[in-house]
């Protein structure tokens, strides 16, 4: 936990303010988790599919998460509260129990996503390691990634982990904007993309790109990450503004790096890929027979960096929250996230990531779970957008950290659009029910 307060000793606000370039970091911890293999696969087939012409929708997504994760921040900072307790605050408990309709849904919702979820980070992880190092086969190596996942979040604290994050995020920066510097964007044309356009079958991937861009829960985890950094108040605001928007302004750069590797390099040579992390796989060898083995090979470490940090990050940042479930419902006092990360809740939860998923690896994914979990997931986004909402207009934060008409236009418009994701995503798992 950081000692810097703005308010402490020689750290007076006015020198937080000069320094607060060198205390980013969550932002950056946001940006490694929320951007996995499966967002920049999307994003290269959408280039692959329309070349530049979806350009804006990738902005769209980036201001709006910017939005979203501004909102999570100070609504954490202004009101000393974690996102949890705002939930746990929007009505009462079922039965006389410390669980609410928010709660409810959002204990199922972890547990059944965390499951499916630990699975497809594992295997995601795994295809690069199998590819580079054919020494082990894929199920193995997806075994080795949860378990090393587990043992780092297990023993290493918030500044260990940041670091860690932050150097994932390196690793990206080169192999993947490097990557975008060798196809050279054709730029007057990539310039025609911020124009909004949707070009015929654009639609699912206009809204995916926008949805799709730096992540889903771990955005409500943004604000645990504050605070394990040690940020506590509302005079942390104007720090956490800066942290977050660098933070998706780099997931925007990631986005609109691999955009440009479809458009340039797939696009206009009529090359498909596959759907899912394998079609980074795919890529590896288009890069392999266009340019080199070296290229190739740092594209896959890249890969990896991708995959690996965003399964670090739930395993870190969505442990937290579970633990902040659990500590709410036993009407336990509230813990430090250093203390949260020593606890049992916070093991639990990171064990359940593990063990349980290896299971995936091996079988099947049972059909009604993955429904669930598609459902569930979907639904997420419009909960977070409308809470945040409700509460960021509410007395639970004081008046001069409300939201103001900006604030309120962007959580609207991003309610509505992952609401309308979401019918899409239900609508889809009901037509595979019916099938």
């Amino acid at each position: 936990m950081s000692d810097i307060t703005p308010n402490d000793g020689p750290h007076t606000q006015g020198n937080v303010a000069k320094n607060k370039w060198s205390l980013i970091g969550p932002g950056i911890v946001v940006a490694a988790t929320g951007v996995g293999a499966g967002d920049l696969v999307a994003t290269l087939i959408a280039g692959s599919k329309f070349g530049y012409a979806l350009l804006w929708a990738a902005i769209v997504g980036t201001i709006l998460k910017i939005a979203l994760a501004e909102a999570t921040g100070r609504y954490t900072l202004a009101g000393e509260k974690t996102i949890f307790e705002g939930w746990s605050s929007l009505g009462k408990g079922f039965f006389g129990s410390r669980i609410n309709w928010a709660g409810l849904y959002f204990g199922i919702y972890v547990v059944i996503w965390g499951f499916v979820y630990g699975a497809a980070a594992m295997t995601s992880t795994a295809l690069p390691m199998a590819a580079l190092f054919p020494v082990f086969d894929l199920k193995t190596w997806g075994v080795i990634a949860g378990i090393a996942g587990l043992a780092f979040v297990w023993f290493g604290g918030y500044g260990l982990f940041e670091k860690v994050m932050t150097f994932a995020v390196g690793v990206m920066f080169v192999t993947v904007i490097g990557l975008a510097v060798i196809v050279a964007p054709d730029i007057p044309n990539l310039l025609t993309g911020l124009w909004p356009t949707l070009p015929q079958g654009s639609v699912f991937y206009t809204l995916g790109l926008i949805g799709g861009v730096g992540g889903t829960i771990t955005m409500a985890a943004y604000g645990y990450w504050l605070n394990a950094k040690g940020w506590h108040g509302p005079s942390w605001i104007k720090v956490m503004r800066l942290d977050n928007q660098v933070g998706y302004i780099v997931t925007g750069v990631f986005v609109i790096a691999m955009l440009i590797v479809g458009a340039e390099l797939l696009y206009s040579a009529g090359i498909a890929l596959q759907g899912g992390d394998r079609g980074l796989l795919d890529l590896a060898g288009v890069l392999r027979e266009r340019f080199n083995p070296f290229i190739a090979t740092m594209f896959l470490v890249g890969f990896w960096a991708t995959s690996f940090s965003s399964l670090l990050g739930v395993w870190n940042g969505v442990s937290l929250m579970f633990s902040d479930f659990v500590t709410h419902v036993r009407g336990k006092p509230k813990k430090e996230m250093a203390e949260t990360q020593k606890s049992w809740s916070f093991r639990a939860f990171a064990l359940w990531l593990t063990f349980p998923p290896i299971a995936l690896l091996f079988i099947d994914r049972p059909f009604g779970l993955i429904v669930a979990y598609g459902v569930l997931g979907s639904l997420f986004m419009p909960f977070l957008a409308g809470t945040l909402l409700w509460l960021l207009n509410s007395d639970r934060v004081p008046k001069e950290w409300r939201n103001g008409w900006l604030s309120n236009l962007m959580l609207t418009a991003a309610t509505i659009l992952f609401a309308s994701l979401a019918i899409n995503e239900i609508w889809a798992q009901i037509a595979k029910l019916l099938q």
